[in-house]
């Protein structure tokens, strides 16, 4: 199942800011980004940390550590959803993420395009559909999903309860005609039957669309990642490199900061793709749910988390390389020319987002 979650790094913006999600301080902080650089740091350098190449001998930059908790130490603002966890909703929604049965020709789950083992994408640009016809737009990962302020790359889904059905009946993705189509294809297997029977013990009748999203919501709700980057927002000062705390130095110093806040590094707001060079693209974004030109070329900023592993980047997956992207969205967003040794110090910082996947999803050591 394409789900289309806006949360991939695949578009990869370092945009200015227009409207910010979230806390109430993060804009004021970004403001003082912007006319300051960087505040002086109550952080006394230190030596080399882990990971770090001696050879190199970094100095260890001057980066004001509550400055960077009240842009980055929180979730996005996600919306509340009522969906109480319990050890057999999520078995269901594991079963019914990966059951192909439950598209048009039996031949597509989610887990075709959202592979849990590739961190929660398929790596191509664009992925094909139940009849091999390929999507416009790319697949963003499904980890971290659930903490996002919307979902889609467009925001047509709130919560991924919401999303969790959109793909299914979409005729390009899994191709079901209507929820109707997906009940019945439900209770021609008997194992899920099962499984809704114990997920929803209360209902008469448990094989519902409304329980299909209760269930997968569930289940993508325990897709979460942490990494190195998270123990430095919760108080280890030493679990970056002095080279990966240059990258977020030259991160904040560049305004990718003005849109990609959060702990998750984005999925926390929209933004106007083209801001200092016009999109020419067919790609109308956000307009097509709104009907608005307005939104014309709008989409969400996508969570940077894992963006090491989720390539090709964009929206449209047109760009390959992490590099090619900061350097690309600088340019289209920021209206700045990066250097190249800029470029590599970010892309640095963001590969210390890069979180060990769950222990039953990570590819098996050979």
């Amino acid at each position: 199942m394409k789900i289309a979650i806006l949360l991939s790094c695949g578009a990869l913006p370092l945009f200015p800011l227009l409207s910010m999600g979230g806390d109430q301080p993060v804009a004021a902080v970004a403001s003082a980004v912007a006319s300051s650089g960087s505040a002086p740091s109550s952080e006394a350098p230190v030596g080399s940390e882990q990971g770090q190449d001696p050879a190199k001998k970094t100095p260890r930059p001057r980066i004001d550590y509550q400055m960077v908790k009240t842009m980055f130490g929180n979730d996005p603002s996600a919306p509340a959803v009522d969906n109480p966890s319990t050890p057999e909703k999520v078995a269901l929604g594991k079963a019914l993420y990966h059951e192909k049965h439950l598209s048009k020709n039996g031949n597509l789950s989610c887990a075709s395009c959202h592979d849990l083992a590739t961190y929660g994408v398929d790596n191509k640009p664009t992925s094909p559909g139940s009849d091999g016809k390929n999507g416009e737009r790319n697949t963003p990962t499904v980890y971290n999903a659930a903490r996002q302020f919307a979902q889609f790359w467009d925001g047509r889904a709130a919560t991924v309860e919401e999303q969790s059905v959109m793909p299914v009946v979409n005729p390009v993705e899994h191709g079901l005609a209507d929820e109707a189509a997906l009940v019945a294809k439900i209770k021609e297997k008997a194992e899920l039957v099962d499984g809704f029977k114990k997920a929803f013990p209360a209902d008469a009748d448990p094989v519902t669309a409304a329980n299909f999203k209760l269930a997968i919501g569930a289940f993508e709700r325990t897709l979460v990642t942490k990494s190195r980057w998270d123990e430095y927002l919760d108080g280890n000062q030493k679990a970056l490199t002095n080279e990966e705390l240059a990258g977020l130095k030259t991160f904040m110093d560049s305004m990718c900061t003005t849109c990609h806040m959060t702990r998750l590094l984005g999925g926390q707001m929209y933004q106007k793709l083209g801001l200092t060079k016009p999109y020419t693209g067919a790609d109308t974004g956000r307009m097509q749910v709104t009907k608005s030109e307005a939104d014309k070329h709008i989409f969400k900023v996508p969570t940077l988390v894992n963006c090491e592993k989720t390539a090709p980047y964009y929206h449209d997956g047109s760009i390959a390389t992490l590099e090619e992207a900061v350097k690309h969205m600088a340019e289209v967003q920021l209206g700045q020319q990066l250097t190249p040794e800029k470029i590599a110090s970010i892309v640095t910082f963001l590969k210390a987002t890069t979180g060990p996947l769950p222990e039953e999803f990570a590819p098996k050591k050979q």
